[in-house]
Formats: structure tokens, sequence, C-alpha cells
């Protein structure tokens, strides 16, 4: 029985490059998405066309009603969730003393109880049988902070808390728990960026590009197999050495 992996968030970007890279490596995948349902069709017709096992599920990670029912709809069709990829997120550029209370609510219920409400949607199964692996995406300014990003910083930030201490309390049931922080990547979130922006900002990379959206699906597919079945708790950096 292939293995099957939940990825919310993936109807384009690095979720899409995730959702790419599973199906290449035969496992059933679950696109998640709220608003992008063309994009996320598009995906997956284009992934079933190549005889890949996928279905594109909607709901909106805030809700933890849609998100449970996400996830039986996934269960019925697959039977289980091995690894669950914790992508949603928004992103805000706004100084700080400018952000509303209902805009604060937002990047937080998104980035951050998003990643709770699937969590734990997912782990009493996952409990059950002693094993599954979730990959929480969190960023390079939730290590360092960026200016007129408080809110997406600190969710991010906030996932890194989450990865680590859900680690240690559900490692004794054979769950592993890690954690991505990309650097700048070449993804719609970052479309707004100037030429100007991402030139100064591949300056600062020590490996002189902007990274590619497959460049955290790889790190995220590693995170997931059995080359890193002694790794739990841990942030993976990949970000081309703009934060050592």
């Amino acid at each position: 029985m292939n293995s099957t992996v939940l990825i919310t968030g993936s109807s384009n970007g690095i979720g899409a490059a995730t959702a790419i890279l599973f199906a290449e490596h035969n496992y059933n995948v679950i696109i998640n998405y709220n608003n992008s349902s063309e994009a996320a069709l598009l995906l997956k017709n284009s992934l079933s066309d190549n005889c890949h096992s996928v279905i594109a599920l909607q709901a909106d990670v805030r809700s933890r009603s849609q998100v449970e029912k996400m996830v039986d709809n996934a269960v019925r069709q697959f039977g289980k969730i091995d690894v669950l990829v914790n992508n949603a997120g928004i992103a805000q550029q706004k100084l700080f003393t400018d952000i509303s209370n209902a805009e604060w609510d937002n990047v937080i219920a998104t980035n951050l109880t998003g990643a709770f409400n699937c969590c734990q949607a997912v782990l009493p199964a996952m409990i059950k049988r002693h094993s599954g692996n979730i990959i929480n995406i969190s960023s390079v300014w939730g290590e360092t902070g960026a200016s007129c990003e408080v809110p997406y910083s600190a969710a991010k930030a906030g996932l890194i808390g989450m990865t680590k201490a859900l680690a240690k309390e559900v490692g004794p049931s054979g769950i592993r728990v890690n954690c991505v922080a990309p650097g700048v990547i070449q993804t719609r979130m970052n479309a707004n960026l100037s030429v100007d922006d991402l030139t100064v900002l591949m300056q600062e990379t020590p490996l002189g590009r902007i990274g590619d959206p497959t460049d955290i699906a790889k790190s995220i597919l590693f995170l997931s197999s059995e080359d890193s079945n002694f790794i739990t708790g841990q942030v993976l950096n990949t970000n081309g050495g703009i934060y050592i």
C-alpha cells in the first residue's frame, strides 16, 4: 500500500511542487486548497493523467470543522494519512502600527492555528498506528524576524516552537515532527518584490540565487523519508545560506 501525504495550500508554489515530487515518488497525494480551485484541479488532473493517485479537497485551514471534514474524506479515499505537510500560509507587508486586529488574527489563524487544526485532526490515527510524519513550513523570517512583516514572522516563529514541543510529546508514539524554514523562494507570495529587492536578496544569499519551490519540496520529501528516521524536532534551513 502506498503512503499518503496531505499537503495544505498545495494548489501553487511550494505546495504544488511538493505535491508533484511526492506523486513522482509514488505517494497518494491530497491537494488541499481554499480559494484556488482552478489551479488545484489543473494540478490534480495533470498528475492523474500520469497515473498518479491524487485528489483535491477544499478546506479553509482556519476552520476546524472544514479541516476535520477534509481529513475524513481523505481517509475514506486512501485509508490513512502518513504524512502531513502544513504549508498553507499568507503574508502581509505593512507597518506594525497600521495592522488591524482583523489582519493580525487572519495571519495568525492561517499560518499557525491552521497547522494546529490539521495536526489535531490527523494525530489520533497516527498515534493509534504508532507512526506518522508532520512537517511544518516556517520561514527564515520566523527565525530572524522581518521588518513590516511582524504577524507573519510571529506566526512562523510559533510554528518552530510548535514543532519542537510537539516532537517531544508525540515522539514516544512513533511520530516525527520537523520543520523546513525556506529562505527567499520564487513564489506568488514574493511576486510583489521589485527587481532591485530581489537583486539585494540574491547578493545577501551566499549561494547567489533565489530559491525554487522544488528546493523546498526536496527538503520536505527527505524529512518524510526513511533516510531521516532518527530526525525529529529539527528546523531544516533551506535558505541558500541567507541565515546561518
